[in-house]
């Protein structure tokens, strides 16, 4: 994903972050496709990308499609953006969702035009996409559909729920995950050997190499940050040379990460990230599996996730998974949500794990979660159907005489549904 070969100082690389100011990261962007790191299935020899380039450079597609690049900080979307651009020689057009409206959209596409009446076409690049509202989003479509520019989109939310399905149909979403861990390591080896990156002035053991990644998130600009930050923090680096290097172990980086801070986790309350970690607690309680349960419950808190949010989870979880198998599950979850009312965080967290590892551990029984939802299809589909008169409450001297209170003690439900079944206990 990342790389620090030199190039021109015209091309898009110098133009966007000149040389003698940017940060690491931005030196070592990668300048051709040759020199990227990770994602092969997408970007390497057989990937898909270069599939693409390779029709439309070729003559057998007329265009490069627009495309949403949908994945973590730190993966390389914007790099992207700009090697296509550099690769099919069109012209090169970047915004930021953030602080670009309609106004904007309408003079990219009038730049565009200029572009087309000298025979270029233009890739537009709009960064957190997702950041656009919907009119912003549909202001981009006729010009999509007339092709007037390929628009690459950048996001790092899910694109399903923040991209419009009329313009998400009209792109090829390409999902990026994470870097690996080998991909980080080929990352950190550039940065230290590059001229443009430490020039070997800098020699680090596998160790520490290691705890530097394990700190990244799988975001190779977070990476080169940490190494840059480090770097900063070495007097004698200024000094150093590729024959005479300083050298770093674990314990030494380790050391220096604490003056850094504690990590932030990439979390957002209203992203995927939100849902999904959510999502992996209460199947790792439904699962019985304790240590995964502490584990999502550690993630969330360490993110900054609202801890009654959570308790909230676990008082459902009580009665929807839990249920009859052990009733005490749900004294035990909103015990604890009144533990955390009382004492607040950082200690309410043991409380928290007290009921996460309770839930996980307690046999299941969904036969309470089942029965109400057999009971509420019923009403969907039967309506309010006429109680009963024996369970009807003969208060004036008229209900009495109606029939009110009076007929088989037997029989509870409507008529039309007196055998239905929702309720169905589980054995023992």
């Amino acid at each position: 994903m990342w790389s620090g070969h030199d190039s021109s100082d015209d091309d898009l690389f110098q133009s966007l972050h000149p040389k003698t100011v940017a940060p690491l990261a931005h030196r070592l962007r990668p300048r051709k496709l040759d020199d990227w790191i990770g994602h092969e299935r997408v970007f390497g020899q057989k990937g898909v990308v270069r599939a693409w380039l390779e029709s439309a450079r070729s003559g057998m597609s007329k265009r490069f499609p627009s495309i949403l690049l949908w994945g973590p900080p730190g993966v390389g979307k914007t790099s992207l953006a700009i090697l296509i651009a550099e690769s099919l020689g069109e012209a090169f057009i970047q915004l930021s969702a953030v602080s670009s409206g309609v106004k904007d959209i309408k003079e990219a596409a009038d730049r565009a035009k200029s572009f087309q009446a000298s025979g270029r076409n233009t890739i537009l690049f709009l960064d957190e996409i997702h950041r656009l509202n919907k009119t912003q989003q549909d202001s981009l479509l006729p010009f999509v559909e007339s092709g007037l520019f390929i628009l690459i989109g950048a996001t790092t939310e899910n694109p399903s729920f923040e991209v419009n399905a009329a313009l998400l149909s009209r792109m090829r979403v390409i999902r990026l995950e994470r870097l690996t861990t080998d991909d980080l390591l080929r990352v950190l080896d550039h940065a230290l050997i590059s001229d443009e990156g430490l020039s070997q002035r800098l020699i680090l053991s596998l160790e520490a190499k290691i705890a530097l990644i394990e700190q990244s998130e799988g975001d190779a600009r977070r990476l080169l940050t940490l190494v840059e930050s480090i770097a900063l923090m070495i007097p004698e680096l200024e000094k150093a040379s590729a024959d005479e290097p300083c050298s770093l172990d674990q314990e030494k980086v380790n050391e220096m990460l604490k003056t850094l801070g504690d990590r932030v986790l990439p979390y957002d309350q209203a992203s995927e990230d939100h849902h999904n970690t959510i999502s992996a607690f209460i199947k790792s309680m439904r699962a019985s599996d304790p240590q995964a349960a502490v584990y999502y419950l550690a993630r969330m808190l360490t993110a900054g996730e609202d801890p009654l949010f959570i308790a909230r989870r676990m008082i459902v979880f009580a009665s929807e998974d839990v249920g009859n198998a052990d009733p005490r599950a749900l004294l035990i979850a909103v015990a604890a949500k009144d533990a955390l009312e009382c004492v607040g965080l950082p200690e309410a967290r043991i409380n928290l794990a007290h009921a996460a590892i309770s839930l996980a551990l307690a046999k299941k029984d969904r036969a309470i979660y089942e029965a109400i939802q057999s009971a509420m299809n019923e009403v969907q589909r039967t309506g309010a159907l006429p109680i009963p008169m024996v369970l009807r409450n003969a208060v004036t001297p008229l209900m009495k005489a109606q029939g009110y209170g009076k007929g088989d003690p037997e029989v509870r439900l409507p008529q039309g549904i007196g055998e239905k079944v929702f309720f169905r206990p589980r054995s023992s």
